[in-house]
């Protein structure tokens, strides 16, 4: 994998389905003032980026916020983290598998419901785990191709919509009260995470030290620029920005016609492929480096002979991906995602100074100010987390022994072996 390949991975994994309806929810909440809402999500999101950057310059194996922590913490807390990651992972995949037939139904409808639905998102993870089997160049050519493909439809959005932009749609908002206004900030984290994917599949990356921490810059850069662009645009040209269900489609149809939300539409399905595709990518990769240290069950493990990718790993990942989708069964599970994004970060961030008074040298990355970023990315990081639920910790909480019952079996199943 090239800087170019991570630069896509970074934004198929960031922009899936979330930025085509967050406009209209972070204006009924900051109005006007949610563009500030934007910009400050990003300077935050931008210290946990950096802490990442560091960090990952210093390893070249398969895992990412698995082989930080394990370094960092010891095997159990590298297990749990990677447990939690995967987990994440394949519920984000089964929600945003989910909405690709609602919105191919727009040109199809048939495929809504029933068997036409159940045909095409096996067809669809079929398609993407014989993707992700064939081999990552093969992926990251899907995945380069995707990044474009979706960049495109949101580039026509917001250079049109300039053009007819309403400047008075932008003041008359009242300033926002300090909960709502961190409400805005905190539904924007959501739409801003996923950039970590890119830091999963290091293995196979032919640059680690120097590329890796430029894509996960260059890929954010590009991210929060056509996030904060197509707010301004959602905000002047759309009335009633704050109710609608689909603002990106409503918007695009008012000043490009119909036509506009085709576009647009066309833009969500697309965006939904990428985002799909590395997500497989970076879950397979991940059970894959857990198995390889005798973690998990070893045939997760086995690399394909032919194509010398984790072949196991990616069809079992896809197979519960697929199971998770059509049952439904996925909708409690999805809040495990927010959660567990938020505590490898959390312990990412801690890893730089750990990792910086272990090794006793600068990483080929090394953040300026010492421990300054880190502490913040960790403070931004806690704030995030003490905004969480009981009902969220109960599911995390249950969801780990579950993972911390299979590494037991499986350090168990292997211990007359060494």
């Amino acid at each position: 994998m090239r800087r170019r390949d991570l630069i896509a991975v970074v934004i198929n994994g960031v922009i899936g389905a979330g930025i085509f309806g967050l406009p209209s929810k972070v204006f009924a909440l900051a109005g006007a003032y949610s563009l500030i809402s934007f910009a400050v999500c990003a300077v935050c999101v931008s210290f946990i980026v950096l802490s990442f950057a560091e960090v990952a310059s210093r390893f070249s194996e398969t895992g990412g916020p698995y082989i930080f922590a394990r370094e960092s913490y010891g095997p159990l807390t590298g297990f749990t983290v990677a447990w939690l990651v995967w987990l994440a992972r394949v519920t984000a995949f089964s929600a945003n598998c989910t909405l690709l037939p609602d919105y191919l139904s727009y040109f199809f409808p048939s495929l809504a419901t029933g068997i036409p639905r159940a045909l095409l998102v096996t067809s669809v993870v079929v398609t993407f785990a014989a993707v992700n089997v064939r081999g990552v160049r093969t992926v990251t050519a899907t995945s380069n191709i995707l990044a474009v493909a979706k960049l495109i439809p949101l580039a026509v959005f917001v250079l049109a919509g300039v053009l007819f932009l309403n400047m008075r749609n932008f003041s008359g908002s009242p300033v926002p009260g300090y909960h709502s206004f961190s409400q805005s900030v905190l539904l924007l984290v959501y739409a801003f995470t996923g950039f970590e994917m890119a830091v999963i599949p290091a293995g196979e990356i032919r640059n680690t030290e120097r590329d890796l921490p430029l894509a996960l810059m260059a890929g954010m850069g590009i991210i929060v620029a056509a996030y904060i662009s197509i707010q301004v645009v959602s905000i002047g040209t759309l009335p009633g920005l704050a109710h609608s269900q689909r603002p990106l489609a409503d918007a695009a149809a008012r000043f490009l016609g119909v036509r506009g939300a085709v576009i647009v539409t066309a833009g969500i399905i697309v965006s939904l492929a990428g985002n799909l595709n590395v997500l497989i990518l970076s879950a397979s990769r991940l059970i894959y480096a857990m198995a390889k240290r005798g973690e998990l069950p070893p045939p997760l493990a086995v690399i394909h002979t032919r194509f010398r990718t984790p072949a196991v790993s990616v069809i079992f990942t896809a197979a519960l991906m697929l199971v998770l989708t059509l049952s439904g069964t996925f909708v409690y599970l999805v809040t495990l995602s927010v959660l567990s994004r938020l505590v490898t970060y959390l312990l990412t961030c801690g890893a730089a100074p750990t990792l910086r008074h272990r090794f006793r040298r600068p990483a080929p990355f090394a953040l300026p100010g010492g421990v300054a970023i880190p502490a913040v990315g960790m403070a931004v990081t806690l704030w995030l987390l003490s905004n969480t639920s009981w009902r969220e910790a109960a599911a995390v909480f249950v969801a780990t022994l579950a993972g911390l019952g299979t590494y037991w079996l499986s350090r168990r199943f292997r211990a007359p072996e060494s």
